[in-house]
């Protein structure tokens, strides 16, 4: 009788020992299914509730009169809204010199340094304002975060009560593609409130030159390449000794060769 009762405690208790080992894969499809799911976007409830996100870009482009002044004129006006300038660059072609100055500025003060630009110019080759409502893209981010992290705390009290290896290796694996897809998120959450906080107003500004300052830049151009051309003739006869064993085996080879025809023709 005793023996009996031995062998139904001994199989009770490696059923026991199977359904522990089990813990981590049913606890872990638990969480899954359970795992929360960001609801839709309601447009009418973004408009009542959520403060809108708005991206704002411009672009300028213009002939001026004086090139300094104009500048000097953008300058001032990114110091006194506390802009940033995020290029400055210059360049030349046949006839004309060009400038493009990007700035950051504040949402709210974009339209205040557009206006102190703009101010004084008659005509614009180019004027593009843009504004773009990202409220509906930023709630959403926001959410499917949200939703990430309460499932990365849930495989956290998953991982307090683990005490098997095969257990801790199977809920980290997991941990790690959330944490992943918890810093993708969270990036572009970043990206989005960064080009919200701050618009971009792109200035390109031009102004005519005289052919005779094209004529003197052609002249030096030709002069350049004159001396660019002597200044090549040394190299070229140094890269030949470095391969004199190169050519003295053609020349061998060719005057074998031909004193071969000659022979034949003979």
């Amino acid at each position: 009788m005793k023996k009996y009762i031995l062998i139904v405690c001994l199989a009770f208790t490696l059923t026991s020992c199977k359904k522990d080992a089990s813990f981590s894969k049913e606890e872990v499809s638990v969480v899954e299914m359970q795992s929360p799911e960001p609801q839709p976007v309601n447009n009418h409830d973004v408009s009542q509730n959520s403060e809108q996100k708005i991206i704002k870009n411009g672009k300028l482009r213009f002939e001026t009169a004086d090139f300094e002044k104009t500048a000097d004129k953008i300058y001032t006006a990114v110091k006194k809204y506390k802009a940033q300038i995020q290029s400055d660059n210059e360049g030349k072609d046949y006839n004309s010199i060009t400038r493009n100055i990007v700035i950051r500025v504040s949402n709210e003060n974009f339209e205040n340094i557009l206006n102190d630009i703009s101010s004084g110019i008659s005509y614009f080759d180019q004027k593009e304002i843009s504004s773009e409502d990202v409220t509906e893209q930023f709630i959403d981010l926001e959410a499917r975060l949200k939703a990430k992290k309460e499932l990365e705390n849930r495989y956290l009290d998953l991982l307090k009560k683990a005490n098997k290896i095969s257990e801790i290796l199977e809920i980290e694996k997991e941990l790690v593609a959330i944490r992943e897809e918890i810093e993708s998120k969270q990036g572009q959450l970043n990206y989005l409130q960064n080009r919200v906080s701050m618009s971009t107003l792109e200035i390109t500004f031009y102004k005519h030159t005289t052919e005779t300052g094209v004529t003197v830049s052609y002249g030096s151009k030709m002069w350049n390449s004159i001396k660019g051309g002597v200044s090549w003739i040394p190299g070229f006869f140094l890269g030949l000794l470095y391969i004199w064993p190169l050519l003295l085996i053609a020349s061998l080879v060719f005057y074998y060769l031909r004193k071969r025809k000659k022979n034949l023709k003979n």
